[in-house]
């Protein structure tokens, strides 16, 4: 078992607390907080160990999980790798992308692990259908949530829009080549709700849509590809296939079959994944105990996180 301790105690940071916790892969040694009143308070309610610093709870461990507001990120990544730790480190990786890079290359330095928190990825939806997206050429997503002034301290990109970003830029094996936006702030003093069309040079279009003052939630993602459309729906974790093929000579009573302008004709059928019941947080921190054991790459890389808040940075340099 890898010994885990958390930078930051907050709402995530007390999620993964109880769920290292509970791993079977991690043994929690505690947590260090900014605020030492909220920490102790934590420490009282739930009986983690609270450090009175971060080099003392640093020091204590193999894995440093920094779950700290994101323009901490890189100060605590960079003492945590000049003291030889592994990061599991929340999404955006880091405030930008110069910092993200020297992370990168400090990890490298010193032969250490790193992982990047775009839960997303563990999702057991988008894990039932992740084989089936192969070569996606139209993609569009939304992302809407009830107004939480909690993440308002970032534009709506980087708070929600990220999440959609890089399942995208996991899927389209393609350079970006061109990305326009529009934003608009409502209540924040940063964008709440934002546009997206990120176009690659494979021909691929992502079409992305995040708000943070709808009045319901949603979290959709659909992927069209030659002969195949493939929806998932990351907050209801349901998924759906549906499939184009040759129309057999023989048709039964119930076949769909679509006929083009050139007589072609084609057979559509339906396929319903099974969506397995996991909790994705659990599941990403466990992977990167995973990958630090057998000594691989992590699901997540600090490439993928770094690409992702690349995109994410040129999306809201076009509200400016």
């Amino acid at each position: 078992m890898l010994k885990a301790g958390v930078l930051g105690a907050g709402h995530l940071g007390k999620i993964h607390l109880r769920l290292l916790k509970q791993s079977e892969k991690y043994e929690l040694v505690g947590f260090y907080d900014a605020d030492t009143a909220s920490g102790k308070k934590v420490e009282a309610e739930f009986g983690y160990k609270f450090f009175d610093s971060i080099d003392a709870l640093i020091d204590a461990v193999d894995v440093v999980d920094i779950v700290t507001p994101t323009l901490s990120h890189y100060e605590c990544a960079k003492q945590a790798i000049a003291k030889g730790k592994h990061i599991f480190i929340e999404k955006p990786i880091t405030n930008t992308v110069e910092e993200a890079e020297h992370i990168r290359e400090l990890l490298a330095e010193h032969n250490l692990r790193g992982q990047v928190g775009h839960v997303e990825r563990f999702n057991p939806a988008y894990l039932a259908v992740k084989d089936e997206i192969k070569s996606p050429m139209f993609i569009e997503s939304h992302r809407l949530a009830e107004f939480n002034p909690r993440g308002t301290d970032v534009p709506v990109v980087l708070d929600l829009m990220i999440h959609d970003i890089d399942i995208i830029l996991s899927v389209v094996k393609s350079k970006v080549k061109n990305i326009s936006a529009s934003g608009v702030a409502v209540i924040s003093n940063s964008p709440d709700i934002a546009n997206a069309r990120i176009e690659f040079e494979n021909g691929c279009v992502a079409n992305l849509t995040a708000s943070r003052i709808s009045l319901k939630k949603m979290r959709k993602a659909r992927f069209f590809q030659k002969d195949a459309y493939i929806s998932v729906d990351f907050l209801d974790k349901k998924c759906e296939v549906v499939k184009m093929k040759d129309a057999p000579e023989s048709l039964g009573d119930f076949d769909m079959v679509l006929e083009n302008a050139e007589g072609e004709k084609k057979q559509i059928y339906f396929d319903n994944p099974h969506v397995a019941n996991n909790n994705s947080i659990l599941d990403e921190l466990e992977s990167f105990a995973n990958a630090i054991n057998n000594n691989r790459a992590p699901e997540v890389t600090l490439h993928d996180g770094t690409e992702a808040l690349r995109v994410a940075t040129q999306i809201i340099a076009c509200f400016k």
